[in-house]
Order: structure tokens, then sequence, then C-alpha cells
């Protein structure tokens, strides 16, 4: 469970990063909810706490209770449908003491589980019976996710665990098979929400499509990115600053829903401006390269699929916030990973950081080939 580390192995850099995003994560959280702010420090120190523990457990010991992380995360999920309380028409949460959010900790589970899968099906990966069993075994998570109903999240971890997949070493063909058919599919589905009376998705998910195509048609449901896009542009180069009490604040005016959540990047655009939404974005960018570069040292294709499945997470998870915040997606309803206020979001992500660490810590010598 517990080794003699090289200390030198240490990724100092990578805590730095995580902790700074986190720190100004907290003070835009701040100029939005000073509640929900020291709610996000409580969050913080948890974290470090997880993380910390996390570094130095043996991610090998970890992945002898695959299944373990695989059932409870299906009941946990199955829970929320049972139990969880509601919120704006979505049940993804359970009250247990404090409000717990089980498909955020689910992503870094079965990133653990699949981490063990892939790398005992390394060799024969590429096998009919392994993609389908595959398939299988992340429908059962994410058609539960999708039911809360969290497309968003679904999206994610469908992304993640197929990331994990090719860079076990599925074939190229399989995925320009895949490539092939998903952007005439996606382009069809497109098509088809546009129409009058479809039933393909939810009132709500064709709304969002709808809106971010035609803004002007649907102003009701649009208005949320379109106040953000305005408080982003209003910061302009350096922001308005944090806490102002600027009369022609959009935050301050109230137009920006879930200022402190899903649209904290439009805060941050309005209050610290370009150049602080450029270091958000270096941040995240670097964290995710920095994950990466523990992957290609990893000592071995377990840790090297951890590394990859946390960068994913947070790599495409904050490159659909802010496209979303931008206006380049329709809206998804998904937080900036370390920015956003949510504690589970928070404490899990310190806590998938905290196996990564370990990882590190395990590495092998740099000059290791990547993937």
């Amino acid at each position: 469970m517990f080794h003699n580390y090289k200390l030198k192995n240490i990724d100092i850099k990578l805590i730095i990063a995580v902790i700074l995003i986190t720190i100004i994560g907290i003070f835009i959280i701040g100029s939005a909810s000073e509640y929900n702010q020291k709610r996000q420090i409580l969050g913080m120190i948890l974290g470090v706490i997880v993380m910390i523990v996390m570094a130095v457990i043996d991610y090998d010991f970890l992945l002898h209770f695959h299944w373990l992380f695989y059932i409870l995360t299906i009941v946990l999920l199955i829970s929320v449908l049972i139990f969880g309380s509601t919120t704006g028409g979505a049940t993804r949460w359970i009250e247990l003491g404090i409000r717990f959010q089980p498909s955020e900790l689910g992503k870094i589970t079965l990133i653990i589980f699949f981490s063990w899968f892939f790398m005992m099906h390394e060799e024969d990966i590429n096998q009919p019976k392994v993609i389908i069993l595959t398939a299988i075994l992340a429908l059962f998570p994410l058609y539960l996710i999708e039911k809360e109903p969290d497309l968003s999240t679904t999206i994610v971890t469908m992304m993640i665990i197929c990331v994990m997949m090719f860079v076990t070493g599925l074939s190229y063909k399989f995925v320009g098979i895949v490539v092939g058919i998903a952007i005439p599919s996606i382009s069809l589905l497109i098509f088809m929400v546009m129409q009058e009376g479809q039933t393909i998705l939810d009132e709500y998910q064709g709304l969002r499509i709808l809106s971010w195509l035609k803004p002007e048609e649907y102003p009701a449901s649009s208005y949320q990115q379109q106040n953000s896009i305005m408080a982003i542009g209003s910061g302009q180069l350096t922001g308005k600053g944090l806490y102002n009490e600027s009369f022609d604040s959009v935050k301050n005016g109230n137009y920006i829903s879930e200022p402190d959540t899903d649209f904290i990047f439009a805060v941050a655009g309005e209050e610290v401006g370009f150049v602080g939404t450029v270091i958000i974005i270096a941040l995240l960018f670097f964290i995710a390269i920095e994950i990466l570069s523990i992957a290609k040292r990893a000592k071995d294709t377990s840790g090297k699929l951890i590394c990859v499945g946390i960068a994913t997470l947070i790599g495409f998870q904050s490159f659909v916030n802010i496209c979303v915040v931008t206006g380049l997606m329709p809206n998804t309803g998904l937080p900036l990973p370390f920015v956003s206020y949510g504690l589970t979001s928070l404490v899990t992500i310190y806590f998938g950081i905290g196996i990564v660490l370990n990882v590190a810590l395990q590495s092998k010598n740099a000059n290791g080939r990547m993937f």
C-alpha cells in the first residue's frame, strides 16, 4: 500500500498549478457569491488533504479494488435516481449531511476501473469481444448518468473512456470508421432537432441546441449564453476588477445565470478581463500537459491510463465549458475544473490529482517513450 518513494519525482509544478488555479477560482467565486466562497475554501482544504493521502497510496493497491470501484459507481448512480434530490428539473445529488454528486466521483472511479481493464486487455484491445465488453461495461454508468438527466457529463465520461481505449492501442482503422459514422450522424441529429415536433431529444435539450443555432428566435433560452458573451466582452483587456460595484456590470445586474458554477468563466472575463482569462486557460492547459508528461514516464500501462484519463477529464471538460460560455457550443451545464464552485467537483478532481502524483512518484526514467 505504501512504498519508499523517490522524493525527487514529486511533481511540484503540478501541485503549484493546481493550488494556484483553485485560489484564482476562489477569488472569482467570492465576487459572485461570498457565502459560496467560504465553502469553496473549505472544499480546497479538504481537497488538498485528499490529494496528499492519495499521493502516498500505491495506485497498484487501488487497482486491486477495480470491481469495487465499478460497483460503487453503479450503486451510487442508481441511488441518485431513487433517493436523489432534484434541482432545476435534474436529479443529480444525494443528501448525506452534505450535498453530494455521484456522477462527479464516478468520472474518477471509472478511470481507475478502465485503467485496470484496458491494461488487462492491452494485447487484444482490437478483438471484437473486447470492444463489445467495453461497450457493455461503459453503457451501464453512462445510461444512469444520462437518465438524471445529465447528457453533458455522459458525453465527457464517454470521451474519457474512448481516449483511454485509443491510448491502449485501439486500431486507427476502427477509430476512422467510428469518426466516419459519427460526423454525419451528428449532422443528421442537428438537422432533425431543428424540425418541428422532434422527439429525439428531451424538450430542454432540443431548445438548448436551437437557441444556440438561432438565438434571435429563442430569446428565452439563449439569454444565458448571450449575456455571458456580453460580460466577457465588457471586461476588455484587464477587466472591471474583482468585487466591483460598477452599475454597468452584467454580473452585478444579475444577468448571468449560475455565475459561480457553470458560467464562472463569464464572471472571470468581465472582472479580470482578457489577461485573467488567458491565465486561467494557460493554467488548465499546463495542468493537462503536465499530467500527460507524467503518463509518458509511468512505470506501467495502468499508470499511463490513469494519467491520460485525468488529463482528458480536465482538458475536455475545460474546453467544453469555455466553448459554451463563449457561445461556440450549446449550453451543457458543465463546471470549469478547479474554478467553478462545487465541493463534490473540487474534492473529486483533487482525488484524481492525488492518484496522478502517486504515478509520478513511481515513474521511470524521464526518457521513457510516450504512449
